[in-house]
């Protein structure tokens, strides 16, 4: 991984989904704008009380993706990361530092409304966009 790496999944703005599946398989995806990559190795995020943190509970893999449209599918970027939730705290300094960035951008008040836990995932895997042979550095621009 690289420095590219997170600067490319950190940039702003920009969406992407986060799929999970509860022990029974049943799936879900959401968008998510927050996420943030703080080093090879990690991610952390801010979840609602939701399907999503339901799910993560039930199931800590998940696979978060972001993609940018090309003039045809070959010249689609982005990545999938493939993750195993680590870390989920309810309370907490942790919690308070999410809400406080979200707040930044929503105002507090809604933060905390909306943002039930802080998670961290690690990265297990990463893969470009769609496989055409190519690998996820050339996916997101950076070979």
């Amino acid at each position: 991984m690289s420095e590219e790496l997170i600067k490319y999944f950190n940039k702003q703005p920009r969406i992407g989904t986060l799929s999970t599946a509860s022990k029974d398989g049943k799936v879900d995806v959401a968008f998510f704008g927050s996420p943030n990559m703080i080093n090879e190795k990690t991610i952390v995020m801010g979840l609602g009380r939701n399907r999503t943190f339901a799910n993560l509970n039930e199931n800590p893999n998940a696979v978060f993706m972001i993609m940018e449209p090309g003039e045809s599918p070959l010249q689609w970027k982005g990545i999938r990361l493939y993750l195993k939730m680590t870390e989920c705290e309810t309370s907490g300094n942790k919690l308070h530092e999410i809400q406080g960035k979200i707040g930044e951008k929503v105002g507090m008040e809604t933060a905390k409304k909306m943002i039930h836990a802080y998670v961290a995932f690690e990265i297990l895997e990463i893969r470009p966009v769609a496989d055409f042979g190519q690998s996820w550095k050339k996916s997101i621009g950076a070979e």
